[in-house]
């Protein structure tokens, strides 16, 4: 185990995780992320959102908790901080946020397992990256890093980042009624309030937010691998989603921008 926390094996993961961003950034334009609605039967079968989201997620955990605990400084307070803010954040996203999930009774499978087997790589990789820095590698998130301006702004961004984001995340899932779902009914409708008053996709801005503080408040490059990953995937995305949106209601307000308010 020992080998697999060393400075040259972060090194050489390190590589690998650019080399795989690439690839994705790559991709992200021309392939659509195969759940929701744009989920096809091509990439393999097709699980329920709540499967198919709590089995993606998973590893970010798992990994984390895992390659955190074999750290040296493990049991110092800085690291715990971190600990504390990854299971949270990674708690909503993979336990609490499926299992709110509003799934129309009857409603089939959306959500590609390919998609998942993909997600495997990266939730486990990037939790091996940020849990093994943390943990073991850095040497500045000693007890000083609490009153370093990187940790407070980058905090500050990721709360930020993070309590809109359970904001917009509620206000997709009501879209809905509970008697809509329980009848069947798959409806879709404009969402209204918070930040969908000027971009298309809040979630996703708000999640690019919260690993930019993260990024800071770490100041590593595994974190950064996060930052850019989530990038790659999520603003190919909003756009696809954006342009959804204008095709499918004819009333979609002209003045909401794609994913960034008042510039994209």
């Amino acid at each position: 185990m020992e080998s697999l926390i060393s400075q040259s094996s972060y090194d050489t993961a390190l590589m690998i995780a650019g080399v795989y961003l690439v690839l994705v950034i790559i991709g992200g334009f021309f392939v659509k992320a195969p759940y929701g609605r744009f989920a096809t039967e091509s990439f393999g079968l097709n699980l329920s959102p709540r499967v198919g989201w709590f089995l993606m997620e998973l590893p970010a955990t798992l990994s984390f908790v895992f390659f955190y605990f074999q750290g040296e400084h493990r049991f110092e307070m800085v690291p715990l901080f971190f600990l504390s803010i990854w299971l949270i954040h990674y708690g909503n996203r993979g336990f609490v946020f499926p299992f709110l999930m509003r799934v129309a009774k009857g409603q089939k499978g959306t959500f590609s397992i390919g998609i998942v087997f993909a997600g495997w790589f990266v939730t486990a990789f990037h939790g091996y990256l940020n849990a093994v820095f943390i943990s073991h590698l850095s040497t500045h998130l000693t007890s000083a890093w609490f009153s370093d301006p990187r940790f407070i702004i980058g905090m500050g961004i990721y709360i930020f980042g993070y309590v809109m984001n359970l904001h917009s995340d509620h206000v997709i899932r009501t879209l809905r009624s509970k008697e809509e779902v329980a009848l069947g009914e798959k409806v879709y409708r404009i969402p209204q309030g918070g930040l969908y008053r000027y971009i298309t996709c809040p979630s996703y801005f708000t999640e690019l937010i919260s690993f930019t503080g993260f990024a800071i408040a770490t100041w590593s490059l595994g974190a950064l691998f996060v930052l850019g990953i989530s990038a790659a995937n999520l603003i190919p995305r909003a756009f696809q989603t954006h342009r959804w949106y204008k095709e499918k209601f004819s009333d979609y307000p002209e003045n909401r921008k794609v994913i960034v308010p008042g510039l994209i």
